[in-house]
């Protein structure tokens, strides 16, 4: 498990603006819709247009996160998600050097294979610094680093595309850090705002893995 994993959320929206989406596809919305509303029937409504399938609605409202301590293998699998607004830190403008490299747990939980991995770090650092003392620039000396070094990143994404993101990457079958870093954003999304999220994460009753399924007793 990497300790070093931090997720916030920055900001995130009021439901009532995806209830008013959905009923101004029925009528022309008066002064007190905006203004009014009923919790029960704003409710009813989230959860029917989830239940039909209609989330074009959940794109109105959006989350914003700040990751820290993440790998840029993960940010490179984070960013396929193009319905999303990514502002990562930049190795051009950040000393490397003074990142922290994430080591997966297979590897700190063996001894031997520890001693290579850090090993293999330790050079691309000091290689790394090297080159900045013959005077190359940090956006041309950053190409020695490992990909597993530390990054941060500011993700936006919108109700509809983090439904998605959580199906996709809360499932066993992700890569566990970034499988990690979903199951966090949930629990803060959940925590937040449970209407849009008390069905989100891998959908296992209905796995889409086929043969390749993780073997989970809910997947079956």
């Amino acid at each position: 498990m990497n300790d070093n994993l931090r997720v916030r959320l920055l900001a995130s929206p009021d439901p009532y603006i995806c209830v008013l989406s959905a009923r101004a596809c029925k009528k022309l919305l008066t002064d007190d819709d905006l203004t009014q509303h009923d919790a029960e029937k704003d409710i009813k409504t989230i959860e029917q247009v989830i239940a039909r399938g209609h989330e074009s609605i959940l794109e109105h409202a959006s989350f914003t996160f700040y990751v820290t301590g993440v790998s840029r293998i993960l940010s490179h699998q984070l960013v396929r998600h193009r319905v999303a607004s990514y502002a990562e830190l930049s190795q051009r403008y950040a000393d490397a050097g003074k990142m922290e490299a994430v080591v997966p747990d297979s590897i700190a939980d063996n001894p031997d294979a520890m001693t290579m991995y850090r090993r293999s770090v330790d050079d691309a650092n000091a290689t790394y610094k090297g080159l900045k003392a013959l005077g190359i620039s940090d956006e041309d000396a950053r190409y020695v680093l490992p990909e597993a070094t530390a990054t941060a990143i500011v993700i936006t994404m919108n109700v509809r595309e983090l439904r998605h993101f959580f199906a996709l990457r809360c499932c066993n079958k992700a890569q566990t850090e970034i499988r990690n870093l979903t199951d966090a954003m949930l629990l803060l999304c959940k925590r937040k705002t449970p209407l849009f999220f008390a069905d989100a994460g891998a959908p296992c009753k209905h796995c889409p893995e086929g043969k390749y399924a993780c073997g989970h007793p809910r997947a079956k």
